[in-house]
């Protein structure tokens, strides 16, 4: 049995090298692990228009490490490219497809080793997800923010979304047309992940407190040439990490993601977060419920330390980077942290933050002490209550301190184009909640952002005298007062399907409160008169609503149920 095991081995081996040495490969280079390069590189989306330089770099590295590089590319959409229409219900559920597409190369391929190469909000959750199905040794290159535009409004340094801000000052006469139409070809001056902690750099930043990606390379700008510095360095790293048989697994555990977690208190990361290291565990076989407990335990623990717009108005990622980055915040918050977890240096994370070499002066208001936070709020709160049974996400770390407790009336609408229209017409106005609502992962189909809402809303000038509640999501630079991820969501015919104009909702983020104030009687009654017609699908959507779980459980794609 083992004669006939190794005779098929070595048959398996042999059928591929012709077909390599097709493609101009030697006897030598076939004699060395074999890496691959999942490159998410297109000229659609600025996080990833790079990527193409920055895999000449992995190579390099691979190559002087003693391996061999393959390169292949996976889809990436832009989220910002893609918000106010119908393009964005297929951003998150993209991540799905990307996490197919790289498994898929992987294992038909049976390469030894994968780097992949992503920046922005979908794809590196995705590509987290891969290495955790094929469990090979892995290792996570981001492309980098671009640097921030010239001051706008209240903002030192203005980003991509400024125009979008700059809508609703127009709509209520505060600028110009002229003055909107000059901000667009200078608030996003460099490609790169955008200039602010959204959910993009978020879960770059993620994905090096996972041990995934090597210290201080989330957040070195796109257009540094430490970016392509570390890119190589990468290389060099994935063969090592093939030699001492490190696999993504022996990284990606709980205790990672516990700091993770933590790390995305600390820093006010983005709401999506809840989305992603929840899918993550589902593909680790981790209860998706524990993971979010532990946001819910995370955020009584670990307070905000580091500001970064848009909890800041100051300080962008270009500042962050040089203030010390994701090494800086897990050396201030080390006593809350798993020190003992495997990263893909083949250290531990303790001695990742112990080894780690600042390149720059430290910022100590940007990231501050435990003793000293911004808030003593964690970045992102777990919601409950009656209006959330299965839980809601804030981010108390972009909700001003006066609107952390907030009541107002109900104005309903049943999608996100019919929020903006009456935000067009200044129907919105101070003390109102705004509910989106069939917007869920079930419900959009796809779970799109109320980016565009919020906006307005900011722009307007009502962002701290209105709140918005929905089983949608929000974008990371979002501020004011939300609560997203609302579940059960409404196609569900959870109780924000129930709500009417005029119902007084009560959002309190410092005890995590969501409530409806309608007796239990009364929805009662509205569910029992409750009527939804889903929307007529097909296609890729189709697909995603019939199997999508809730947003409280990742929106992931529950084929498992098939498998009972």
């Amino acid at each position: 049995m083992e004669k006939d095991n190794k005779q098929k081995a070595m048959v398996d081996d042999i059928l591929g090298k012709p077909l390599y040495s097709s493609m101009g490969m030697s006897g030598d280079d076939l004699k060395r692990p074999v890496i691959g390069i999942a490159n998410s590189f297109n000229e659609i989306v600025p996080g990833h228009y790079n990527l193409r330089q920055v895999a000449e770099f992995v190579k390099k590295g691979i190559y002087r490490g003693g391996g061999s590089a393959v390169e292949f590319g996976t889809i990436a959409c832009c989220d910002g490219i893609a918000q106010g229409h119908e393009g964005m219900y297929f951003i998150l559920p993209s991540r799905e497809i990307i996490a197919d597409s790289i498994e898929t190369m992987i294992r038909a391929h049976k390469l030894d080793g994968i780097v992949l190469l992503g920046s922005c909000d979908k794809i590196v959750p995705a590509m987290l997800m891969a290495a955790a199905r094929c469990n090979i040794p892995s290792i996570i290159v981001p492309g980098g923010p671009m640097l921030g535009g010239p001051p706008f409004g209240k903002k030192a340094k203005a980003d991509g979304t400024a125009v979008t801000e700059g809508m609703g000052m127009l709509q209520t006469g505060k600028i110009t047309q002229e003055d909107l139409d000059n901000l667009i070809d200078v608030v996003s001056p460099t490609c790169g992940s955008c200039a602010f902690y959204g959910t993009a750099n978020t879960m770059c930043c993620l994905a090096e407190a996972l041990g995934m990606v090597l210290p201080g390379g989330a957040l070195i700008p796109a257009v540094y040439a430490e970016r392509f510095r570390s890119a190589q360095e990468s290389g060099e790293k994935i063969v090592e990490l093939v030699q001492k048989g490190i696999t993504a697994r022996q990284i990606l555990t709980f205790e990672s993601i516990q700091n993770a977690i933590a790390v995305c208190m600390a820093t006010g990361g983005s709401t999506n977060a809840v989305l992603h290291l929840p899918a993550l565990a589902y593909e680790l076989g981790i209860d998706t419920d524990k993971v979010l407990e532990e946001f819910d335990r995370q955020s009584d623990l670990v307070p905000h330390i580091a500001s970064v717009n848009p909890s800041s108005l100051v300080y962008d990622m270009e500042d962050f980077y040089k203030a010390g980055g994701i090494p800086k915040v897990m050396s201030h918050i080390k006593d809350k942290l798993n020190l003992d977890v495997m990263t893909v240096t083949a250290d531990t994370m303790g001695e990742n933050i112990d080894n780690y070499v600042y390149m720059y002066a430290p910022n100590d208001d940007l990231i501050r002490t435990l003793d000293n936070p911004h808030s003593t709020l964690g970045g992102v709160a777990i919601m409950r209550g009656n209006l959330a049974p299965d839980t809601a996400v804030a981010k108390p770390a972009a909700i001003a301190e006066e609107v952390r407790q907030f009541t107002g009336k109900a104005i309903c609408f049943d999608s996100e184009e019919d929020c903006t229209l009456a935000l067009e017409a200044l129907k919105i106005k101070d003390g109102d909640v705004v509910v989106i609502r069939y917007e869920g992962p079930k419900g959009g189909p796809g779970m799109r952002e109320m980016y565009t809402p919020m906006k307005l809303l900011y722009g307007q000038g009502l962002a701290q005298t209105t709140a918005l509640v929905t089983d949608g999501r929000f974008s990371g630079t979002n501020n004011g007062c939300f609560v997203g991820h609302v579940s059960p969501e409404a196609a569900l015919g959870g109780p924000i399907a129930l709500i009417k104009d005029g119902d007084d909702i009560t959002v309190d983020v410092i005890n995590k409160k969501l409530t409806l104030h309608v007796s239990d009687e009364e929805l009662a009654k509205r569910k029992a008169e409750w009527k939804y017609e889903p929307k007529q699908l097909e296609g890729y959507l189709a697909r995603y609503a019939a199997l999508a779980k809730s947003a409280d459980k990742g929106g992931v794609l529950d084929i498992k149920q098939f498998l009972k």
